[in-house]
């Protein structure tokens, strides 16, 4: 009753203020828009909902059952994932936990054909690469070594028994695996310049060398080991168990970026592994390379969610945010930046869209894979850069996401072949001419 007296009131002062002589030369079509207008109940600005696909690839590319599958990966990482990861980030420690609930999605080795995998397409997996990495990147590193680079090298490269004991456990999560290619002075040259050496003594082989910055290695249960032949000078691809005598790992400590990541430092002394355990197909670089080309569309991917993550927990913000009596993304500036973001972003998916279809269609090479790795990721970097500029001094903060994803852009932009090395695969392609030393 007291709001309605109050309202009255209100109206009273209003109305005995004006002056209705000034009303009479109004037409009825101009009496009833001030009637509807003062008349009008106030309506709550309505937001639109924060969503970085902003063309709608995944509504649009996706079949309905593989858009179901995106979905509830997208719900598994909201409710199990994000919540968590800051407090493991912070202590750079892996939730073990979530294994078996990852196993539980039956998305390992999404492409593969037979061995309990799905044989989704390459689009479906790039969607998920980029659904984790929206939520955080080293979840999605995690994952992409396990059902990337270790899995893969097996499903390309490994004999028919070799898949059999190995890949079902591991498309199940059972085993985990890690893949040991870069070394401790020798990352883009590993096509020519592998110094761990492979020895064939009998029915052994004997590896000795280093490997480093290699995820999962610290708790891997089987870890691929590429190495040189010391007989006929090629990359040889061996598959080393956990507990091998002469296999050590270091946990590798203090990074910056991708802290979830467990990175080892693996130490190769004499280590004894069977023939058997070679990986049968893998003869020279080359067919190493056929792993690499594979993944680095993955990254591109992973690139992209990176920028995901930044540019939503950004929008979602500055909505949010208030100074001067406004929320900020009502401000020209921001609004700016939240455009330059969606942009780079829009461009990316795009991109990613299309690099997948080339898979899917068997016409994937390498330069396509570089050019894709090279733009994402020199993408991602500016794009996260503009979420934490729009959150002011907020944006360091670890409880606002955007300083993880700050952080993690910076490996992304390094791993799968620096900017530069993917650069010259491209123009190799283009120009016909190597540019490599």
């Amino acid at each position: 009753m007291a709001n309605i007296f109050s309202s009255l009131k209100k109206a009273y002062t209003l109305l005995k203020n004006v002056d209705f002589e000034k009303f009479s030369n109004l037409d009825e079509t101009q009496l009833q828009g001030l009637m509807k207008l003062i008349g009008a109940p106030h309506k709550e600005r309505q937001i639109p909902p924060v969503e970085g696909d902003f063309y709608h690839l995944g509504d649009e590319a996706l079949k309905d059952e593989d858009r179901a599958l995106q979905l509830k990966v997208r719900a598994f990482l909201e409710k199990e994932v994000k919540p968590i990861v800051n407090k493991y980030w912070l202590k750079a420690a892996f939730p073990f936990e979530l294994i078996p609930k990852i196993a539980e999605l039956n998305i390992c080795g999404l492409t593969y054909q037979g061995y309990g995998c799905m044989g989704k397409s390459n689009l479906m997996e790039g969607m998920l690469a980029m659904e984790m990495a929206r939520i955080d990147t080293s979840i999605s590193t995690f994952f992409g070594v396990q059902s990337g680079l270790a899995m893969g090298s097996i499903y390309l490269l490994g004999s028919e028994a070799q898949k059999q004991e190995w890949l079902p456990d591991m498309q199940q999560m059972k085993i985990i695996g890690a893949f040991g290619l870069t070394e401790p002075e020798v990352g883009s040259g590993v096509a020519g310049g592998l110094t761990t050496t492979a020895k064939r003594n009998g029915s052994k082989w004997i590896l000795n060398g280093q490997k480093k910055w290699i995820g999962n290695a610290t708790f891997s249960d089987v870890t691929i080991i590429w190495a040189r032949d010391v007989d006929d000078n090629q990359v040889k691809g061996f598959l080393v168990r956990k507990g091998t005598t002469g296999f050590a790992v270091e946990k590798m400590q203090d990074k910056m970026a991708l802290r979830i990541v467990q990175n080892g430092l693996i130490t190769l002394t004499n280590c004894e592994v069977d023939e058997e355990d070679r990986l049968q197909n893998a003869n020279s670089f080359k067919d190493t390379a056929k792993v690499l080309k594979m993944t680095r569309a993955g990254v591109a991917w992973q690139a992209v969610g990176c920028a995901r993550g930044a540019y939503e927990s950004a929008l979602s913000y500055t909505t949010t945010r208030k100074q001067f009596g406004r929320p900020i993304a009502s401000y020209q500036l921001i609004q700016n930046h939240l455009v330059e973001m969606l942009s780079n972003l829009t461009a990316m998916q795009t991109l990613c869209f299309r690099l997948s279809q080339l898979q899917d269609q068997g016409l994937l090479t390498d330069a396509h894979a570089s050019l894709a790795k090279v733009f994402c990721s020199m993408r991602t970097r500016d794009v996260v850069s503009r979420a934490r500029e729009v959150m002011g001094g907020n944006g360091i903060l670890l409880e606002y996401d955007v300083a993880r994803f700050v952080a993690d852009a910076e490996a992304i932009y390094s791993y799968e072949g620096t900017k530069e090395i993917n650069t010259l695969i491209v123009g190799r392609a283009i120009t016909g001419f190597s540019a490599f030393v």
